[in-house]
């Protein structure tokens, strides 16, 4: 048999994967690989290099990653992954007994371990929970085959918004401007249209019904808008909306007939007096008027109290939607295997907390207390204490874990910032990072009004 050999004449190979030939989709996302995060990296190798410098460490406070920002897990959520990674645990009692008995009646639904795929739609066990959560919450009727797990909400927003892609027309999905960056790099890989409508900053960020009409008429020149993105409470301003604010836009949205991704992982985030409404239930309370309308909702247990960023979890329950519809999506979670199980876990507590009488009730009800307490004061002391700095004005923080305060940045300023390349809020947060060791993400990566500049 004739024996074939490598060409070593060749001196040079056809790159099959290069910057000229990848999805150019993909080279117009924009996320959060900016050069605060690079000049972070850079400044704590400096220090393990034992470098001196103006500070003793960086503080990382672009992410709502609570973890990584000091909150200590939940006992309850830490001991249940524990109890279900390692079933051993349960036999020799180490954990209150109702640690126990949900890692068992956990185990006994998936296979007796976390290491088996998930069911695709997520645990029929953890949907019926997330069912009942909902419909505590709201007062109405939450189906479970409604329901579908992700890893995280993330996960939910691409998949829901992939439904909305098509091959032979322009379709715009309307996002708000400042916004969580994955919308707008999804609408782009997805090669849909952004259909910016910007939240009035003038009046604690809120969402007025005029704008979006405006920015609605606009963009219908163009493409065929046929989604609606809202966050609440708000990322990264900290907003949150009104019952009469949702209801006049789900009215805008039935009027225009588009589809509403409510997006509400911060539903636990709510400060001051200020109360949280799900889209869900002030769709339900309007009655026949609002009859067969289409929205999907996300929650997460990454925000809130739990913090449990890295676990990925989060659900996305569809209102409205046909029964073909949901088995394509059912299709779709198939081709990723389904949510990952600890993961879900922790899920299950969020939406199936221990409850008055259990033996972890009262540290669990404790732990819960003291962090939304620590939140709530922090976001004061930071709304105070940025409005005090010249130059810097900050709206009141509502909810979420954010601060969006706004700066004036002087001319030489943004002169210099040209000179470097960089935006001016952009050349504000690299010399904040190089002088305090504070790493802040700035306003233009999240879209922002011309001549504005900001940070989270």
């Amino acid at each position: 048999m004739e024996e074939f050999l490598p060409n070593t004449n060749l001196t040079t190979f056809h790159k099959v994967l290069s910057m000229e030939s990848i999805n150019p989709k993909i080279k117009k996302l924009e996320y959060a690989t900016t050069v605060t995060i690079l000049t972070a990296e850079k400044l704590e190798k400096d220090m393990r290099e034992g470098k001196k410098l103006l500070f003793n460490k960086i503080t990382k406070a672009t992410l709502g990653d609570c973890h990584a920002m000091g909150q200590k897990p939940i006992t309850f959520v830490r001991q249940l992954l524990a109890a279900c990674s390692c079933p051993t645990l349960i036999g020799i009692n180490i954990f209150p007994s109702d640690v126990n008995k949900r890692a068992q009646e956990i185990l006994s639904k998936i296979n007796n371990s976390i290491g088996c795929y998930s069911v695709p739609a997520g645990v029929p066990l953890v949907k019926q929970h997330i069912a009942e959560f909902i419909q505590k919450r709201d007062g109405y009727y939450c189906n479970p085959a409604h329901l579908f797990v992700t890893n995280g909400a993330s996960a939910a927003i691409k998949l829901i918004l992939e439904f909305f892609s098509q091959e032979n027309e322009k379709v715009g999905i309307m996002v708000p401007v400042p916004q969580y960056l994955l919308y707008a790099a999804t609408v782009i890989e997805f090669g849909m249209k952004q259909v910016f409508y910007y939240l009035n900053e003038e009046s604690y960020w809120t969402l007025e019904v005029s704008e979006l009409r405006n920015s609605l008429l606009e963009a219908r020149k163009t493409c065929s808008v046929k989604c609606l993105c809202v966050i609440n409470p708000g990322n990264p301003t900290g907003q949150v909306l009104s019952y009469n604010k949702i209801k006049e836009i789900l009215e805008f949205a039935i009027e225009e007939g588009l589809f509403i991704i409510a997006d509400e992982v911060y539903q636990e985030n709510i400060y001051d007096g200020n109360t949280f409404h799900s889209f869900k239930k002030v769709l339900m309370d309007m009655g026949p008027v609002a009859e067969g309308f289409q929205l999907a909702s996300l929650h997460s247990c990454s925000k809130g109290f739990f913090g449990e960023c890295g676990l990925r979890a989060g659900y996305v329950e569809f209102v409205g939607v046909s029964d073909g519809v949901l088995a394509e999506i059912t299709k779709m979670q198939f081709t990723h295997l389904g949510a990952n199980l600890s993961g879900q876990i922790v899920l299950d507590c969020l939406v199936h907390p221990p409850q008055k009488g259990d033996p972890s009730f009262e540290v669990f009800l404790k732990e819960k207390t003291d962090i939304l307490s620590s939140l709530n004061k922090r976001a004061n002391l930071v709304y105070s204490a940025l409005n005090m700095i010249d130059g810097i004005t900050c709206s009141k923080i509502q909810g979420a874990l954010y601060a969006f305060p706004k700066i004036t940045i002087p001319q030489k300023a943004i002169d210099e910032a040209k000179l470097l390349g960089l935006t001016p809020d952009s050349f504000y947060c690299l010399k904040l990072i190089e002088e305090t060791g504070i790493c802040a993400y700035e306003g233009s990566i999240f879209y922002q009004k011309e001549d504005t500049f900001h940070f989270r």
